[in-house]
């Protein structure tokens, strides 16, 4: 199994290095105070605090621009519709095509906090390790049981990935192709169609039959007995701020976060 989610947590960086616990409150105020930015005027500042905590994380570009593909086409169809259709100052019309200000306002708005949110997700889920940020989650209060179902999700999510790509390679080698000629042309093939329902109704089978099979296992060796916690994640003895590293890091994000939280409140109460 390829996990690719931390797959460069082992690199070394100021980022890699800070404590776990301190980096995921640090970020994690970090995000919401770029959510919370409404004033366009905040966005230069906005990149910049992305741009230089990717950089300081040494995360390779490539890796962000291909976690970015998916969630860009998202993007992409908000840019495409919304210079068109929201707002009333018109500044390019061309017959019944208009374009408004408040329209391209919005689309740089939504675009900037939509990528300066990913970007820091990426370099928290990135630079730590998930057996390591599920133990951190731990160590603030989140419940063992939530603690274990999100670890055991993570895993199995990429078994599943597994089986689908290993299901489609069998049905390749037998002389199944995802793609017709009708189909070039935006007509659905029914044959095609109910073969890739067979095979969503047979993953799901097996994903519940092994499901099953690793509850009975977690059983049998005595999982949930109240007296004996069994947890494989056990909450952090060490400090929050183990370093001076960390305590300087959290000290720099949490005021960065509070600079964008009191910015963005002084110019929404400045404004005419």
């Amino acid at each position: 199994m390829r996990v690719e989610l931390d797959e460069y947590a082992h690199l070394d960086s100021l980022i890699h290095r800070w404590e776990p616990r301190s980096k995921l409150v640090g970020l994690l105020a970090l995000i919401f105070a770029f959510a919370f930015v409404e004033d366009v005027r905040l966005l230069p500042a906005v990149v910049v605090v992305t741009t230089v905590l990717y950089i300081a994380s040494r995360l390779p570009l490539s890796v962000l621009l291909k976690r970015l593909r998916y969630p860009g086409i998202f993007l992409l169809g908000i840019v495409v519709v919304l210079p068109f259709l929201s707002g009333e100052t018109v500044i390019w019309q061309w017959g019944w095509l208009t374009v408004r200000q408040e329209g391209c306002w919005a689309v740089l708005l939504i675009a900037c906090r939509f990528l300066a949110i990913l970007i820091t997700g990426f370099v928290l889920l990135g630079t730590t390790p998930f057996l390591t940020l599920v133990k951190a989650m731990r160590s603030l209060g989140l419940p063992v049981i939530l603690a274990d179902m999100t670890l055991l999700s993570y895993r199995y999510l990429y078994e599943i990935a597994g089986n689908l790509a290993t299901m489609r390679q069998a049905m390749r080698l037998r002389g199944f192709r995802s793609q017709s000629k009708s189909e070039r042309f935006f007509i659905p093939n029914i044959g095609n169609l109910r073969r890739f329902a067979s095979l969503t109704g047979t993953l799901f089978i097996r994903s519940y039959e092994q499901s099953e099979r690793i509850y009975k296992a977690m059983r049998l060796r005595g999982y949930g007995n109240a007296r004996v916690n069994h947890s494989a994640i056990a909450s952090t003895p060490k400090s929050f701020f183990s370093d001076h590293l960390s305590l300087i890091a959290f000290s720099i994000t949490l005021l960065t976060a509070t600079a964008f939280f009191m910015t963005e409140l002084l110019l929404y109460f400045s404004s005419p």
